[in-house]
């Protein structure tokens, strides 16, 4: 007959009715719809439960479901920060009601108790390591570069503009002639960048950082008549919907930061965090997510979720 496992009853009971609040940026997203369905398949799976409280975009009404979620003494809130500062004080408030914070993708200057995502430093140092090397001289139309950024307050952009500098000291050849926020907008970016290849039309290569609202970049570049010349770096989580838009010709590049593997890294820092006895903020972890960058020779399979992989 056997014998049953003496850690199975801690580990099952000890996540059995423990409450997680999820506050994105927003729903209807590729990626915070992926990262919902994956937490939702674990909580039901292990006996805990995953509420998402959707701010649709506003800060002001993020703010007011993180006060909520920390009125309803919730075992653990997953946070999806729009910028550095406007949950920093709440994160603390969290902390001192004794509730744990998990940062995901995008972080406040307030620490938490686990920070799962991206390396933006990492992206944004890698990211220009592909434009200097397509860029190099006589490699590429010219040695000029371009980066429409998100929101300027915003973590992946600060760090991610940190990741750049510390590129371009490597290769002074390479010239950034232009640094504007696109806000997440596409309208705005393609407007945006329009306007770089007027000023710059011999532009060897433009960076965004989040593919969703870079489909702007990409359009106005081949509206332009220069899809061959500009390589069209983004950054995403790897969905099917980047990777047919490498094949449309709108990127040249994705820099992925594997939202699969992030979603496991997510659930298992999630029962951790469920499990532990530590007070909250007594500790601090973080996982930054591989990169991989891909190109259209390599825009297939694993590099390209769809969101039945996660439910």
């Amino acid at each position: 007959m056997g014998i049953d496992n003496p850690k199975r009853a801690s580990f099952y009971n000890g996540l059995k009715g423990k409450r997680v609040i999820f506050i994105p940026i927003a729903m209807g997203l590729d990626i915070t719809e992926a990262w919902y369905a994956g937490m939702k398949r674990q909580a039901n799976d292990l006996g805990y439960s995953v509420e998402v409280r959707d701010p649709n975009a506003s800060t002001e009404m993020g703010i007011r479901a993180m006060t909520s979620a920390i009125a309803d003494r919730a075992d653990l809130i997953v946070l999806h920060n729009p910028d550095l500062q406007s949950y920093a004080k709440l994160i603390r408030r969290a902390r001192d009601a004794g509730i744990k914070v998990l940062q995901l993708n995008m972080e406040a200057l307030q620490s938490s108790d686990s920070y799962v995502g991206g390396d933006w430093v990492k992206v944004g140092e890698q990211s220009t390591e592909v434009l200097a090397k397509t860029c190099a001289p006589g490699r590429g139309s010219s040695n000029k570069i371009a980066f429409v950024t998100g929101t300027p307050t915003g973590a992946i952009t600060v760090y991610a503009l940190r990741g750049m500098s510390i590129a371009l000291t490597r290769h002074p050849e390479i010239k950034l002639v232009a640094v504007q926020a696109g806000n997440y907008d596409p309208v705005k970016e393609k407007s945006i960048t329009a306007t770089i290849l007027q000023q710059h039309p011999d532009l060897c290569g433009i960076m965004g950082i989040w593919d969703l609202s870079d489909t702007g970049i990409g359009s106005a570049v081949v509206e332009a008549g220069k899809a061959s010349q500009v390589n069209v770096l983004t950054v995403g989580p790897g969905s099917k919907t980047s990777c047919d838009n490498i094949h449309k010709g709108i990127f040249s590049t994705i820099v992925n930061y594997n939202l699969a593997a992030q979603v496991n890294v997510l659930n298992q820092q999630i029962t951790e965090l469920l499990l532990s006895p530590d007070k909250a903020g007594s500790t601090q972890t973080s996982y930054f997510s591989p990169l991989t960058v891909v190109t259209k020779s390599n825009a297939t399979g694993r590099n390209c979720w769809t969101m039945e992989d996660f439910r």
